[in-house]
């Protein structure tokens, strides 16, 4: 894995090519192995790369790499796991290959057949390559995200990057804030791509490449996920014959991700994701698998005992490692750092944590990440079908009467009977903002919105509260976009799709990149290889939801390979307990960043409105873990990034 970052510009080429050093070096945590640059003055390109060494270790693989005729040359994050197969039809071309890198496979694929060479990638990456024959910049972006690319434009001008803060690095970057990206964050905990935190810097969305011709950018799509409907093919098949291929495409895909030339091994939580992840590899590895997990002394939030059956069953080689809060709580001051744009999603502790852990043994690890998404694996998905359903089956007065009566019932006295039966409820059955959302549910009585339904599971700071808070309205972003594409669908098929789309690639991946590269830590996804995203997006719902419980697959393939016994049990989730921490280690932190000297200084949100949430929270009366985390990375990212 590594990083890259490059510019083209009409402009003040001096000012770029000056600064590019210093914005290579700022991903050194993402390719620690080796640096290289590549400047071409006449056409106005800077390209440079921070290089983390797994296939071919020896400096034959550096990059920016060039073609033969040194008319194209490449910079590259990532791993082309079919690459073999393709330089064998390279070769068969005609084509010479110099070292053993999959790099040089992918620019010789770009000389072969032009940027068509994406569709016959397996893998993940993010890519740019300069071609000085037809004086374009050519960028892309796997098909699901797994690798990010950022990039900023302006008319004559484009700087684009592995992380923001390598792109921030460039002297004149204009930290301008969105506006509407503020609240998009509160809201979701992230912000929606294609969107960034800066004016005119974005994302490029996965499945999309983007060129360049020093002018203007054009950005275009070579892969979507599959468009589905209730006579999509595929959804008529046999469970029998479903159940074989997707045997075969998780045991291929996790197979060719085991092509490394440094250690490998797995992150094991020991939920189904991982276990399964895990246990095709022990499949198909002649030694033990190295498997790592983390565990917490408070029981709600420990998977390490499971994890450690799990990989004695498997007959792994397994390292755990219990963290203490202070271990776990020293994370949070690094998290602006690693994650360069306002980021709220509390797992990612735990996720440095076993990243750092595997680190210590292996170069490279797979994980289970993209179950859920695919096989219906949160309960957010079911719990908005059962809304729905229960919302529909209301005869229309009934509603209007039932709303009425529950509108006279403060919300906080509903809070103050479910506050002391909580804390027996799994995390992931724990409501948060419980105001909000009882008045969200009266208002839902009236209309059964599906997109309103589901924003009810995921939103942090609701719309209603983000005008209280900063006075903005939350802006139409993929979110959106989405449902109004989906709307003839089977509805958790629907759902599942909008994860895959928005909170797949901007929450949970992102976490994982970045807490994973923040120790040199490849991480591979085996599960979203395209092949068996694709295969999974044609099957019926049926088939991922039944008998009340998700993953019905996925259940069904790991009972092959491990007792259910081990892995047949409530999902907790991958968190740490930050709802105490805020009212005990942490009380000191949040009181200072969200103090109302600081927010009334910084003029963006009601310092009464947060003082508020926090006296609820810290007495006890209500839960605003997540309303505050959010604003406190918020004012942790700004204090590293603005000030």
């Amino acid at each position: 894995m590594c990083g890259i970052v490059g510019f083209r510009t009409n402009r003040d080429f001096s000012r770029l090519r000056d600064a590019l050093p210093e914005a290579t070096s700022r991903l050194v945590h993402r390719g620690p192995d080796d640096t290289g640059l590549f400047f071409d003055q006449e056409s106005g390109v800077g390209l440079g790369h921070r290089r983390l060494s797994v296939i071919d270790l020896s400096e034959a693989g550096r990059q920016p790499m060039a073609s033969d005729d040194g008319m194209v040359n490449i910079v590259y994050n990532g791993e082309i796991y079919n690459f073999q197969e393709i330089r064998s039809t390279l070769e068969g071309h005609g084509h010479h290959f110099r070292t053993e890198t999959d790099t040089e496979v992918i620019l010789n694929a770009y000389m072969e057949w032009g940027m068509d060479c994406l569709t016959r990638f397996v893998g993940m990456f993010a890519l740019a390559l300069w071609d000085s024959r037809s004086r374009l910049l050519f960028l892309a972006r796997d098909r699901l995200g797994i690798k990010p690319l950022y990039y900023h434009f302006t008319p004559g001008e484009l700087i684009f990057a592995s992380e923001l803060k390598a792109l921030m690095a460039f002297k004149g970057f204009p930290r301008d804030i969105d506006p509407d990206a503020v609240p998009l964050f509160l809201h979701y905990q992230y912000i929606p791509s294609p969107r960034t935190v800066f004016k005119d810097t974005f994302k490029l969305l996965p499945g999309r490449y983007a060129v360049f011709d020093g002018q203007d950018i054009r950005i275009r799509s070579y892969w979507e996920l599959p468009h589905i409907d209730r006579t999509s093919k595929g959804r008529d098949r046999s469970e029998e014959d479903v159940f074989t291929e997707l045997d075969h495409l998780l045991t291929q895909a996790v197979s060719d991700r085991l092509v490394s030339d440094v250690p490998l091994g797995a992150l094991l939580s020991g939920g189904i994701d991982s276990s399964i992840v895990v246990a095709l590899m022990q499949k198909v590895n002649t030694s033990p698998v190295r498997t790592f997990s983390i565990g917490f002394n408070e029981p709600a939030y420990n998977e390490a005992p499971w994890a450690l059956k799990v990989a004695e069953h498997l007959g792994t080689d397994h390292t755990d490692f219990y963290v203490t809060p202070k271990e776990a709580m020293d994370v949070i001051p690094r998290l602006p750092e690693i994650y360069d744009e306002p980021f709220a999603d509390s797992s990612a502790i735990p996720t440095f944590l076993v990243s750092r852990l595997a680190r210590s043994q292996v170069t490279v690890a797979l994980s289970g990440d993209g179950g859920d998404e695919q096989f219906c694996g949160y309960v957010r998905y079911w719990s908005t079908r059962a809304m729905a359903t229960a919302f529909q089956r209301i005869p229309g007065p009934a509603k209007e009467g039932l709303g009425l009566v529950l509108d006279k019932i403060p919300p906080t006295w509903v809070e103050r009977c479910y506050l002391p039966w909580r804390r027996f409820l799994p995390q992931r059955f724990r409501l948060a903002n419980f105001p909000d959302k009882w008045e969200k549910f009266i208002k839902l009585l009236g209309q059964t919105s599906i997109q309103d339904l589901y924003r009810m599971t995921i939103c942090l700071w609701s719309e209603k509260e983000l005008d209280r808070l900063m006075g903005r309205d939350i802006r139409d972003c993929q979110y959106e976009e989405i449902f109004r594409e989906t709307g003839n669908w089977p509805l958790l098929s629907r759902l599942m799709r909008v994860d895959q789309k928005t909170y797949l690639p901007d929450a949970m991946l992102t976490k994982v990149d970045r807490a994973s590269m923040a120790v040199g830590l490849e991480v591979r996804v085996p599960l979203l290889d395209h092949r068996v995203v694709e295969f999974t997006s044609t099957l019926p719902d049926r088939l991922k939801y039944k008998r009340g419980r998700g993953k019905y697959l996925l259940r069904r393939l790991l009972a092959r390979y491990v007792p259910e016994e081990l892995f047949e049990r409530p999902k907790m989730g991958f968190g740490v307990p930050i709802e105490d921490w805020f009212r005990g280690e942490l009380k000191e932190m949040l009181l200072d960043y969200l103090s109302p000297e600081r927010l009334i200084k910084e003029g963006l949100f009601d310092h009464n409105l947060v003082e508020e949430k926090i006296k609820e929270h810290l007495s006890g009366k209500a839960n605003h873990q997540y309303r505050l985390w959010a604003l406190l990375m918020w004012e942790m990212w700004r204090e590293r990034w603005l000030e």
